[in-house]
């Protein structure tokens, strides 16, 4: 009878509209979206974790580039003399130069270690999964490798900023020109070898124990993710052992990187090592400060792990939310 009826719709929705992202875009966009939000999680936790412990790292790097010899004692005098003469916040001097190279430094290390992780999941079938203990190991090393090569100078000028007067230098720039016009821009990677040297052992133990204990936490707990406490309690641990691995080369570093504020003249890493036993003997100069290591480090890398994770956590559930 022709009574035919017409069907009728509604105005077309968004998603009928534009065209829905392939699963390359929409994998793209959440590999990227993953390592902003590794950048700004290791940004954060580098910057925390330095400026809570600047007082004692400064004292600790003064120790390192003098033949005086090393005590708490000493140490608490050292701090107590600073505060009296220059005041509380003088206790923070170089903490400028130390954040221009950890923010940097921590965004890229933690980031290119979630970076190395995702790399070797794949290439050895363990993607998304904890990484066995050789590729866990070199994760951290490539990771603190990436970060120190791409940050150096920076390190260096901060060492110059703690071990010298603030007459000599200003700022940052300052040290940066009259360190290029005095001594040579080559001077800005001096201590380089003995750095990355340190950093291998460092990081990759550093991250690999970290990793270990949170994986042996789950294993036991039957909790994938552990309280904060733990997480700090985890990066202590860290802390303490990939520092202790490395620090007669971070001794060596700071020696090379001073060298031209301090009156000695430091050539290659052996020579230096040589130069600091024959005046101060193996433990008083190779370790000195390594007591004070033992508090400060633990302190430092417990708080950056935790502090990582935590803002890493923080920022999922925000983008989650706002879906």
């Amino acid at each position: 009878m022709g009574n035919g009826v017409q069907e009728s719709r509604g105005p077309l929705t968004q998603s009928e509209v534009l065209p829905r992202p392939s699963s390359s875009q929409s994998e793209g966009f959440k590999q990227g979206r993953s390592v902003l939000n590794s950048l700004l999680s290791g940004a954060l936790a580098g910057a925390v974790a330095k400026t809570a412990v600047a007082p004692l790292d400064r004292t600790k790097i003064i120790f390192q580039v003098s033949s005086n010899r090393f005590s708490a004692k000493e140490a608490y005098r050292l701090i107590y003399r600073t505060y009296r003469k220059d005041g509380f916040l003088s206790l923070w001097r170089g903490n400028s130069a130390t954040m221009v190279r950890v923010i940097p430094y921590a965004a890229i290390q933690f980031c290119a270690h979630e970076q190395y992780k995702r790399l070797l999941g794949g290439y050895y079938g363990f993607q998304g999964k904890a990484l066995p203990p050789v590729p866990r190991l070199l994760a951290g090393s490539l990771a603190g490798t990436t970060a120190a090569s791409l940050t150096y100078p920076l390190d260096m000028v901060r060492a110059r900023m703690a071990v010298t007067p603030k007459e000599m230098y200003s700022n940052i720039l300052h040290v940066f020109v009259r360190i290029s016009r005095e001594e040579g821009l080559k001077t800005l990677y001096r201590g380089f070898t003995p750095t990355i040297l340190g950093v291998v052992p460092y990081a990759g133990l550093s991250f690999f124990t970290y990793e270990t204990l949170k994986k042996l936490h789950a294993e036991k707990t039957g909790r994938p993710q552990p309280y904060s406490f733990e997480r700090l309690a985890f990066g202590a641990c860290a802390g303490l052992i990939g520092q202790s691995s490395s620090y007669p080369l971070d001794v060596v570093r700071r020696r090379m990187q001073t060298a031209g504020v301090t009156g000695h003249t430091y050539g290659t890493i052996l020579g230096t090592m040589r130069e600091i036993v024959a005046e101060e003997g193996v433990i008083r100069g190779l370790y000195k400060g390594l007591s004070m290591n033992w508090v400060k480090g633990p302190i430092a890398v417990g708080i950056s792990f935790m502090t990582f994770d935590l803002t890493q956590i923080f920022l999922r559930k925000v983008v989650y939310s706002s879906r």
